[in-house]
């Protein structure tokens, strides 16, 4: 498992947790994200907000919230 932040341009993955207090774990559930949910990502430069791809919608989140994502990387 990697977080969120780990991957690559262009790599796909799945949710597997969401860690976090009931704010931050909310407000992330309420966008889509959710554990089991496939993302893409489109976007990933250091310094920046990570943009990825899920459920026909482009997110961008910050590097910090990343960290708090696990996600498995899917072979394309």
């Amino acid at each position: 498992m990697k977080k969120l932040s780990e991957l690559k341009k262009d790599s796909m993955g799945v949710i597997v947790s969401i860690k976090g207090d009931s704010r931050f774990i909310s407000r992330i559930t309420s966008i889509g994200l959710t554990p089991g949910c496939s993302l893409t990502v489109i976007k990933n430069e250091k310094r920046r907000p990570l943009l990825v791809y899920s459920r026909d919608t482009m997110i961008a989140l910050n590097r910090n919230e990343c960290e708090w994502i696990e996600v498995e990387e899917k072979a394309v």
